[in-house]
């Protein structure tokens, strides 16, 4: 009830607040898959996580494979 109560502006900072979270989370779990990747790096596998691999590479171009 208090959800549907809620102003526009408070339901969006809501979806804001949680999309900042899960990003955060997923960039952990990717620093700890891989540690010796560059900033860069780990921003661009997040755009697979995020928008999906095939999206990701569109967007950003295939992630570059380690070598």
């Amino acid at each position: 009830e208090l959800l549907r109560q809620a102003p526009a502006w408070r339901k969006l900072r809501m979806v804001e607040d949680t999309n900042r979270s899960v990003k955060d989370l997923l960039m952990t779990g990717l620093r700890q898959r891989f540690p010796q990747a560059s900033p860069a790096m780990l921003r661009r596998r997040l755009a697979d996580l995020w928008l999906g691999p095939e999206l990701g590479a569109l967007a950003y171009g295939p992630v570059p494979e380690a070598g």
